[in-house]
């Protein structure tokens, strides 16, 4: 079988090591050495400043909501459930606008279109889909001219650079999720990267229960934190990472060579790198779709429907400015295998029954 997604498997020899660090200290969390080390790492090896670590990419859209005052949200429509329900969870109010025909991004003209009938929140919550940045320097614009905020979820965007610089560092903050399905994990876990140092040491005693490093209440806080264990696998598997992310691009990139002309594809960012996160094609209907799911199953390969509905329609007492393209991709979207344990040569066996496929 050519499995959908097959996660990092960390070095258990290194693992080991840390893991024995971890139990000759007794220090298991609360911002223990392996989580200042992790935290370090991944500020070098990312190009960002202000990184906090938490305990998963949901805890991390919602705390740093809180740290930015985030009183009500216009969100992408097309994205990962947790992407929206980590506002509704914690009662902020969400509209939705619609996203970009050729990126799947959270259009611009329909943010500007949003508030110009009339739409109220004060953040904009975007995700870089797929690992494809949005238009980062528009929204940037849009910040300028109306005061709001922008929260990138950038969940699939582990290693996106724009040009030199890491998407990670536009808007007032971006969030990772290091899930074990994702590019680098540490089984469960993620991270939120902050423009300002002031958030973000307010967003560092929120996930601590609202405590400073004298245990002195600064305000309403949660248990957020990663713990040691956590982090020693994030140390082993960041040591990894510059052949993983290699080896993922070039999978993606023969995936897009051998599918050129044969279904759409996102128009990636030209500024932008690839990680080779997902391997979403869009086909022409959900009939299409369906056959080339069942031949691909028939094949004993796996694939998702991803993502699927459009969120407005799971979040239907949400206030929608449109969402019309959102929609109509959700109904023909599939993400094809794409793991760090693949080979070109099942990327070419994939490539030849989706085309078989959409040519019976």
């Amino acid at each position: 079988m050519i499995a959908l997604n097959s996660p990092i498997k960390p070095n258990l020899v290194k693992l080991q090591q840390y893991l024995q660090q971890i139990n000759d200290s007794g220090w298991y969390t609360n911002f223990g050495p392996l989580h200042q080390e992790l935290t370090a790492q991944l500020q070098d090896y990312l190009g960002v400043k202000h990184l906090l670590l938490v305990n998963n990419g949901t805890s991390a859209l919602q705390v740093a909501a809180r740290a930015l005052a985030t009183k009500s949200i216009l969100s992408t429509p097309f994205s990962f459930i947790a992407t929206v329900s980590a506002f509704t969870w914690q009662n902020t109010p969400v509209a939705f606008s619609d996203i970009d025909q050729q990126s799947y991004n959270l259009s611009v003209d329909a943010v500007r279109c949003a508030f110009e009938k009339g739409c109220i929140a004060d953040t904009i919550v975007a995700t870089h889909v797929y690992g494809n940045p949005c238009d980062v320097a528009a929204f940037d614009k849009i910040n300028a001219e109306r005061g709001t905020k922008v929260i990138y979820d950038a969940a699939h965007a582990f290693g996106i650079k724009l040009g030199a610089n890491s998407v990670l560092n536009y808007g007032d903050a971006s969030i990772l999720s290091f899930h074990a399905t994702k590019v680098f994990h540490t089984v469960e876990g993620g991270a939120i990267i902050f423009k300002d140092k002031d958030k973000y040491e307010q967003a560092k005693n929120m996930v601590n229960f609202g405590l400073d490093g004298k245990q002195s209440a600064t305000g309403l806080g949660l248990n957020a934190k990663l713990n040691e264990y956590q982090a020693a696998v994030g140390l082993v598997n960041l040591a990894e990472m510059d052949n993983i992310l290699a080896h993922r691009a070039e999978l993606f990139n023969a995936y897009r060579t051998g599918l050129n002309d044969v279904v759409e594809m996102p128009l990636w960012h030209v500024k932008a790198n690839e990680n080779g996160a997902y391997m979403p094609i869009k086909l022409t209907d959900a009939k299409q779709l369906k056959i080339v799911s069942q031949s691909l199953t028939e094949h004993d390969i796996q694939s998702r429907h991803y993502f699927s509905p459009s969120l407005d329609q799971i979040y239907t007492d949400s206030i929608s400015y449109g969402t019309t393209n959102s929609q109509k991709l959700a109904s023909a979207i599939l993400c094809l295998p794409l793991h760090a344990h693949m080979t070109m040569q099942d990327v070419a066996k994939v490539i030849a029954v989706v085309k078989g496929a959409l040519t019976t």
